[in-house]
């Protein structure tokens, strides 16, 4: 993770300082972490404290429901969109697996022995 990616997840925001960015009520906040939409962490004295991730969610949540979308809907929009990043995770290859996978295609043409190929090793 980059630094700055690290200072946006970093949970710092009451959520007196939400409400007044967000321009939306506690009750709001706190219904849309019920619903698993943004996940505050809590300090020493248990209170909620957000991260600009978490303010960047809201304000996208006041944007889609501005738009004429249902919490179903935007409850639907983020599983998908939580689904394409693990599918990204997935797909993305290091050096070293690359390395792995050519290994092994070698290791299984070498294996096979057939008449002709042996010259390639």
């Amino acid at each position: 993770m980059n630094e700055k990616e690290l200072r946006r997840s970093m949970s710092v925001f009451p959520i007196g300082t939400v409400m007044t960015l967000t321009d939306l009520s506690a009750r709001q906040i706190r219904y849309y972490e019920e619903q698993d939409l943004i996940c505050p962490e809590r300090n020493e004295g248990n209170r909620r404290m957000y991260s600009l991730n978490d303010i960047d969610v809201l304000l996208e949540i006041k944007d889609y429901l501005a738009d004429g979308i249902n919490m179903a809907g935007i409850k639907r929009i983020y599983e998908l969109k939580e689904k394409e990043i693990e599918h990204e995770e997935k797909s993305t290859l290091t050096d070293e697996d690359v390395r792995r996978i050519l290994q092994d295609e070698f290791l299984a043409l070498r294996g096979m022995n057939l008449k002709g190929t042996s010259r390639f090793f």
